[in-house]
């Protein structure tokens, strides 16, 4: 099963490098994901921030009915951003709160419906 669900990740994870947008000559990748669980996003994010090479990352997704945001940031970038401290900005527009490293932090949330609006303003965070 887990296997599968690392092939099925491999491929939505291409689909999703298309969304790549650049903010103030950053990559970054903001988008809105279907996973199963928690580990799930983890890895999906890990495959993810190998193939964008340098950028930020965030991604959401509802499980269980709560928000849940997790910022990655490659190592080459962890001295402008730190991903802990963009969650934590993040993290209030769901209702909640997070931490983590400078290179990769999560956060959940209670309010699922106000994903999207997090994953705009990340943008906002980068300029």
């Amino acid at each position: 099963m887990e296997a599968l669900q690392g092939k099925l990740h491999a491929a939505q994870s291409g689909d999703l490098l298309s969304q790549v947008q650049q903010v103030s000559g950053v990559k970054l990748l903001a988008v809105q994901v279907q996973v199963a669980d928690v580990k799930a996003l983890r890895d999906l994010a890990d495959q993810l921030r190998d193939k964008l090479e340098s950028g930020v990352l965030v991604l959401g997704a509802e499980l269980d009915g709560k928000a849940n945001l997790l910022v990655a940031v490659t190592r080459d970038l962890t001295d402008r951003f730190k991903a802990g401290e963009l969650v934590g900005k993040l993290a209030p527009i769901v209702g909640g709160r997070g931490g983590g490293k400078p290179e990769l932090a999560q956060a959940g949330g209670s309010q699922p419906e106000k994903l999207a609006e997090a994953l705009i303003a990340a943008a906002g965070l980068l300029g």
